[in-house]
């Protein structure tokens, strides 16, 4: 049990990145980022005893920490007193080489407007996936990944377009 528990620790601590970008994907506080990455690591460990080693460690991680994260979304989405957004985003002016944390912040800001799934693509996409493992961890066709991907960019250009958020 040891053994397994350290395999475990040493392969979360490899790809924690994952799970804090997923948190911050769903999550516009940070508190509740830190809720949501504690849950997806207890369903990870949870799931952890059936992961056999037939896919990539990562990819079976994607896969526990999305689903993990949809059901935490709608569960935190039904909330009365929960916005995505303040509203108190401005339209930034930078240059290359600076406001990265803006742009950065105005982009985390216009996929919390997105739905469970289509924050899902976003951040497979962004994590530089293929169609083929996108659709491989959210278990759906590659045609359709390649469909939904499509549609969720154009839904977050109109979003970014729509709030100002352009840079």
């Amino acid at each position: 049990m040891k053994e397994t528990e350290n395999i475990f620790l040493t392969l979360i601590n490899q790809h924690k990145a994952i799970i804090h970008k997923i948190s911050k994907i769903y999550m516009n506080d940070a508190e509740e980022q830190r809720d949501l990455f504690q849950e997806m690591v207890l369903q990870l460990w949870k799931a952890y005893p059936s992961f056999k080693g037939n896919s990539k460690f990562t990819t079976w991680m994607y896969r526990v920490c999305l689903n993990t994260a949809i059901i935490y979304f709608k569960k935190d989405s039904r909330k009365v007193d929960k916005t995505p957004l303040d509203g108190n985003i401005d339209v930034i002016d930078v240059n290359e080489n600076e406001g990265k944390e803006e742009k950065l912040a105005c982009l985390y800001a216009a996929v919390q407007e997105l739905n469970g799934i289509e924050k899902a693509l976003i951040f497979l996409f962004l994590e530089n996936q293929s169609h083929r493992e996108i659709a491989e961890n959210l278990g759906i066709s590659e045609v359709n990944a390649r469909v939904k991907l499509n549609r969720t960019k154009e839904k977050l250009q109109f979003i970014i377009k729509k709030n100002g958020y352009e840079f």
